[in-house]
């Protein structure tokens, strides 16, 4: 044995069915994840599962409710944008690299409007300048802009938000 599990037939067992090995692969990867049918797809294929197989196996969890790209899509972008306030552009990047159509990305992201992610930007850098408050303003003002970048946000609306802090700033500091 080369330290791997890989169906009953190496443990000296009747040979197992290729598709009730594929489905046993796909119920592993689904329990410990979530996945796209992508994804899926491409953890089965790494374990050598003939793709004629991987593919009805991914077409029958896709009927029977197992497999829903889209409202997978959705959750991540509910998660992405509220829990980690990541920008529309960082989450369509995310969700293409993980395999979804651009349908079920655009519906998804749907979710987001421009007013949603200036908010959320607005929120994300108040939080970071208020902890920044001791440091000087050409640091604050680099370190909110690079963390907004990171989080996948547009310069002119990192640079926009920053202006609108300092101004608050010097409106508070004034009086």
């Amino acid at each position: 044995m080369n330290g791997r599990r890989s169906g009953r037939a190496n443990q000296g067992g009747p040979p197992v069915d290729p598709a009730e090995r594929a489905r046993e692969i796909a119920l592993r990867l689904l329990d410990h994840s979530p996945r796209s049918c992508a994804q899926l797809r491409e953890g089965l294929l790494a374990r050598e599962v003939d793709p004629e197989v991987a593919e009805q196996v991914i077409q029958r969890y896709v009927e029977v409710g197992l497999l829903d790209d889209g409202a997978l899509a959705a959750t991540i972008v509910r998660t992405r944008h509220r829990e980690r306030g990541q920008s529309r552009r960082a989450i369509h990047q995310e969700l293409r690299r993980k395999g979804f159509d651009a349908s079920d990305i655009e519906s998804a992201l749907d979710q987001i409007g421009p007013e949603d992610e200036s908010v959320a930007a607005h929120a994300l850098a108040e939080a970071r300048w208020r902890r920044l408050a001791g440091q000087d303003d050409q640091t604050r003002v680099r370190r909110v802009v690079a963390m907004l970048g990171r989080k996948g946000y547009p310069p002119s609306l990192a640079f926009e938000v920053v202006r609108a802090l300092q101004r608050a700033d010097n409106v508070g500091g004034s009086t």
